[in-house]
């Protein structure tokens, strides 16, 4: 009789793949059906409309260099908290992950009382002609707050796990610090910036709470697309609302998939130099 590794596995199986049906497909399936009451030419013209492509063209947009914002400032931090000792190091560690535990309501809210015209920042940036709430920085900046935890705890514990053999025997070698980190360090952890950057970019791109606040919901300027899926639920539009959600999804699963990707290179790629 073969055994098993792990135990009970069948019935685990089984529990595991009726729970991703029951969660995560039939959802979805329901999302695809209710948008084929659209029909074709509908939703070529709900994606030929230039208030569609601009709300679509901002939160995929903003997301992606949302993403990449925080990857790049995501792995100053966490290189900061993980190597250095510094007053305040703990504090500044619980407040990353201050957005996991803020409802986004009130962090648009705080957002906007911060970089409003009248606001305690936005006072200083207005004669500048810097507007950030109520136009698309506004819309970028809260994409950033939201993803930026998920780069620095999915960069700390590598950080952490990292040899410092290697770094020296690089210097031994006459390697500048620059060189070390650029040539030896950051391979090893463009796997780990990949996934940061995809966590953030999913968590930007279905943002909606603390967006609206800030973005002041201008159409053509600062609406994003799930705003413009809360206004057809409310025109009673179900099948155009779908539509634009399957929209978003298949966006949403060919950013992830190219990610996907370019994770599998980069790890065969480092495994390659090693």
């Amino acid at each position: 009789m073969r055994r098993r590794t792990l135990p009970g596995f069948g019935i685990g199986l089984g529990y595991a793949l009726a729970y991703l049906g029951l969660i995560v497909l039939l959802p979805l399936a329901a999302l695809a059906w209710k948008a084929t009451g659209i029909g074709l030419h509908g939703l070529l013209h709900l994606l030929e409309s230039p208030r569609t492509l601009a709300a679509l063209r901002l939160s995929f947009g903003g997301a992606l260099l949302a993403a990449l914002l925080n990857v790049f400032i995501g792995l100053l931090v966490a290189w900061a908290l993980v190597r250095y000792r510094f007053p305040g190091r703990r504090l500044l560690d619980a407040l990353i992950d201050l957005p996991f535990a803020l409802p986004t309501a009130v962090a648009g809210i705080a957002l906007t009382a911060l970089y409003a015209p009248n606001g305690w920042l936005g006072r200083w940036l207005a004669p500048m002609g810097i507007q950030v709430a109520y136009a698309p920085l506004g819309v970028l900046l809260a994409m950033v707050f939201v993803g930026f935890p998920f780069v620095v705890r999915t960069l700390q514990p590598v950080l952490q796990s990292l040899e410092r053999d290697v770094e020296e025997a690089a210097e031994s070698l006459g390697a500048t610090r620059r060189q070390t980190f650029l040539r030896v360090i950051l391979p090893m952890l463009v796997p780990t910036l990949l996934t940061g950057f995809a966590l953030a970019l999913a968590r930007a791109v279905g943002e909606y709470g603390s967006v609206i606040f800030i973005a002041g919901n201008i159409p053509m300027r600062s609406e994003i697309a799930p705003l413009l899926i809360v206004q057809k639920l409310e025109e009673f539009d179900y099948a155009g609302a779908a539509a634009l959600g399957v929209v978003m999804l298949v966006f949403s699963f060919v950013l992830l998939v190219l990610i996907a990707l370019l994770q599998h290179w980069s790890r065969r790629w480092a495994e390659h130099a090693a």
